[in-house]
């Protein structure tokens, strides 16, 4: 667990970040897997059991890693470019796995359009990111799981699926399943902004309230990420727990002022 701090040539932006993953409390083997490094901040959950789900969330890990993306400042970048290298990741789950895991993926990507920062966040799965700015944090990913689909069919209420049989089925991943497709958004980077990047075992076991709480609580983004896995640990820490904490810092900075989301 160690927190970078990168200067961002030809923009006065800093960023920073902590990290930290546990196996928890049930768990003989960590499945997760996650990249901290600037530009590519991301948290992938593997599934399949018997090591296999790590194997495939670490292939999709190291596809992102090894791509052209990784340790280059403010890259310029589009979803169909990032989609593909989803879709290579995918390929070499399944080649490796034969179809018998898969992993979720979600994450961001710290990419400049036009001479400004945005963050390209990207997600398949259940695993979450979320954006704190200006006193309020908003869940940017929507799941992809058969919860999510009830909720948003009316069957269900939101405090229902916290609860519900089937929330830990999903409807897209990588490695397995035949949707494989990502959501993008492109959101304007912003000064004193905090992305949170998390699986899904800190969410099964701590609530928005208190997650909140915790990313607004400590200045430093690895001690709010300590925080985060500490309290999912206390909660019961009944899967893997990754959690990533980014904020960006600086002076002047063109800020742009459109948010996209591609589907």
């Amino acid at each position: 667990m160690t927190t970078d701090k990168t200067p961002a040539p030809g923009l006065d932006l800093t960023v920073s970040c902590g990290y930290a993953s546990d196996v928890g409390l049930r768990r003989e083997h960590n499945e997760d897997s996650l990249v901290a490094a600037d530009p590519l901040f991301a948290v992938a959950d593997g599934m399949g059991g018997h090591e296999a789900g790590e194997v495939a969330s670490s292939i999709c890990i190291r596809t992102l890693t090894d791509s052209r993306v990784a340790g280059r400042s403010l890259p310029e970048m589009d979803p169909e470019e990032l989609q593909e290298l989803l879709v290579t990741a995918d390929e070499l789950i399944r080649a490796e796995t034969g179809g018998r895991a898969g992993t979720t993926l979600s994450g961001t990507i710290l990419v400049q359009e036009g001479g400004a920062p945005y963050w390209l966040v990207f997600n398949v799965g259940d695993s979450r990111t979320y954006r704190l700015s200006q006193g309020g944090l908003v869940q940017i990913t929507i799941d992809h799981s058969e919860v999510q689909e009830l909720v948003d069919y009316g069957r269900i209420t939101p405090e229902e699926a916290l609860t519900h049989p089937r929330r830990h089925v999903v409807t897209r991943a990588l490695g397995t399943g035949s949707d494989i497709d990502a959501d993008f958004w492109l959101i304007p980077a912003v000064v004193d902004d905090r992305i949170l990047i998390c699986s899904d075992g800190l969410i099964n076991e701590v609530g928005d309230e208190q997650i909140f709480n915790l990313v607004t609580s400590f200045a430093h983004p690895q001690d709010a990420t300590d925080a985060l896995v500490q309290a999912a640990l206390r909660a019961g820490g009944r899967d893997n727990i990754s959690v990533i904490v980014v904020d960006i810092s600086g002076g002047s900075l063109r800020v742009a002022t459109d948010t996209r989301e591609f589907e």
